[in-house]
């Protein structure tokens, strides 16, 4: 069974969501997709606190990946219960920030996970390096400083959801979202979401879908 998220434990208020156009229940749930994102609020702290995955090999135990707080799930996922407001249909990938990107590959590799690609960049001028993984319908993307060792955890820092009309999610949300532009995948478009404005504490973004290529 491959390995996949079920759920994310995201520190903020569920009001917070529905102000970003997201279904929020009444128990504080937001399912996107096939992610269960739970918003415990600030009580819990800042940002994403914890995860929970299907599929761990048998020798893995809750606790933590390369120091995110994990736990093991056995729950079938059921998918998205109805549409978001601001039209986000699934999450497009979760960005994991490491201080050494050979500890939190060989962590990740323990799970039986494959980094797919591999991509030199920068981030506020400095080198770094982004490791890519397939988590079922959802992309971790890990991102470090390239030849660099540090000490402390890895954190869950970000998401980008996938929202079938880009430019209509940016007019609902109006000035709480940056200018649509295009994005690094190509054919694509994406906007930012100021979330402090709307009392979230998770960098979120909106991407526009992946574009099908007719076969040559």
């Amino acid at each position: 069974m491959a390995v996949t998220i079920a759920e994310l434990v995201v520190a903020d208020p569920p009001e917070a969501w529905r102000e970003a156009g997201f279904a929020v229940d009444a128990d504080g749930t937001c399912r996107v997709g096939s992610v269960r994102i739970r918003l415990v609020g600030r009580e819990q702290g800042k940002g994403i606190v914890g995860w929970s995955l299907r599929g761990l090999p048998d020798a893995v135990r809750s606790g933590e990946v390369d120091g995110v707080p994990t736990t093991r799930s056995t729950a079938e996922p059921t998918g998205q219960t109805e549409p978001h407001p601001n039209g986000v249909t699934h999450i497009d990938h979760v960005v994991l920030l490491s201080p050494d990107l050979d500890r939190t590959r060989r962590a990740l590799e323990a799970l039986g996970l494959d980094v797919r690609r591999e991509r030199a960049g920068e981030l506020g001028g400095m080198p770094m390096r982004q490791l890519f993984l397939r988590l079922g319908e959802v992309i971790l993307e890990v991102v470090g400083a390239p030849d660099t060792a540090g000490q402390g955890p890895s954190s869950l820092w970000g998401l980008t959801h996938t929202v079938a009309d880009v430019d209509a999610a940016a007019a609902l949300l109006g000035e709480r979202t940056s200018r649509v532009k295009d994005a690094v995948q190509p054919g694509r478009r994406i906007t930012t979401l100021r979330h402090r404005d709307l009392g979230m504490s998770v960098r979120t973004a909106l991407i526009s879908p992946h574009v099908r290529r007719d076969p040559a």
